[in-house]
Order: C-alpha cells, then structure tokens, then sequence
C-alpha cells in the first residue's frame, strides 16, 4: 500500500483516446475507492526529429505534452471534481516511466493501443511492458469492443 490512505492510481496519458478512456475509469475507478489520481504523460523526442524540417526544443516537446496532459485531465475530471488528480508530464521511457511510478502506486491504467500497429510493432508495447514488470496491479483499457 502506498501513502495514501484509500490508495493512488497511476494513468498513463498521451493524447490518445485509448489512453482517454485509460483516464476515464481511472478517475471512476477512485471516485468509488476515494483515491487520488496522478496522470502522467511521459514524452519523448522523436527519432525523426527533424526530418521534415521542422525542429522543437526539449522545452517546446515538454510544453506539448504538458498541453496535452492538461486538456485530457480537464476534459476527464470536470466530471468528477471531487477526484484529486495530481498531473506530471516527464520525459522518458514511457514503459520504463509508468513502471516506477508504479512502485509508489496501487493500481496503474494504461489504455491500449495508443500508437499505431506499426510503431507499437517497433517499439513494443507499453501496456504489456508494464504487465510484465509493474510493482502493482495493472489494467489495460481495452476499449468498448
């Protein structure tokens, strides 16, 4: 058990809808247990930065997914006002990220497939990275089907 006295819950958030959805019954999810909520955005610099031209600063990338954290965590709350929803968007390792926060957690929510088929071929899968090697139970957001 962690600090928290009725627990944490930990999200993973990426702007996604799966990681949407991840926040959404997160939030619920602590609304029933009175638990406080802490969605993360971990962000990273793309491998193509750059590519196209373009060129973002670590501090713009951070700024983004702050952005990002932000509108989701609005949007997901209102809601629920009476959820404590801490927000921390950090760069790294996503899967890596989640995983040791977990160890400070009761529960983690990912949502699936936040990433297309192709990337997430590539880079592996963060939701079963972090079923694999979390300090606390993990759920992953399937979606409605």
């Amino acid at each position: 058990m962690t600090e928290h006295e009725n627990g944490a819950v930990v999200v993973g958030v990426d702007g996604s809808e799966p990681a949407r959805r991840a926040l959404e019954w997160a939030v619920e999810y602590a609304e029933l247990k009175g638990a406080d909520v802490k969605a993360v955005h971990v962000w990273q610099i793309p491998f193509s930065a750059g590519a196209d031209g373009m060129v973002m600063s670590a501090a713009e990338y951070a700024a983004d997914a702050r952005r990002v954290l932000e509108k989701a965590v609005d949007e997901v709350a209102s809601a629920r006002p009476g959820v404590p929803v801490a927000m921390l968007a950090v760069e790294g390792n996503p899967g890596r990220t989640l995983v040791e926060l977990s160890e400070q957690a009761d529960l983690l929510v990912v949502g699936s497939r936040g990433r297309s088929a192709f990337v997430s071929a590539v880079l592996g899968s963060v939701g079963k990275y972090c079923v694999m090697h979390a300090h606390c139970p993990v759920l992953v957001d399937r979606g409605p089907e």
